[in-house]
């Protein structure tokens, strides 16, 4: 059961980081005159979507993919990457907790 938790979890910081990602990406769309470039911040709420960008989907397509491919791309990635971080974070501590469980209970037999 624990098991599904964590998956759970890690679905809807997926979810949750694509959805910044959009409002983000938006927002410095459409605010681009405003701030004379990207909006403060886009890089850091980016980050995950653009680090797949670079390095999973920039060697597979040239640079010259269309606008709603190129933010499919990116929101994809932000999905995934921080939904696989959670995942694997959420897994790691729930075996550390499981693990430092079953050995109390092996010290009080």
């Amino acid at each position: 059961m624990r098991i599904a938790r964590s998956i759970k979890i890690a679905i809807y910081s997926g979810l949750v980081a694509a959805i910044v990602g959009l409002i983000a990406f938006t927002l410095s769309w459409n605010l681009w005159e405003l701030f004379s470039g990207p909006l403060p911040g886009y890089s850091i709420f980016l980050f995950p979507g653009n680090l797949s960008l670079i390095y999973f989907w920039h060697p597979i397509f040239t640079e010259e993919v269309n606008f709603w491919p190129k933010l499919l791309m990116l929101i994809l990635g932000q999905f995934v990457i921080v939904c696989s971080c959670v995942a694997l974070i959420s897994g790691l501590y729930e075996f550390l907790v499981t693990k430092r469980l079953t050995r109390n209970i092996n010290q009080d037999k």
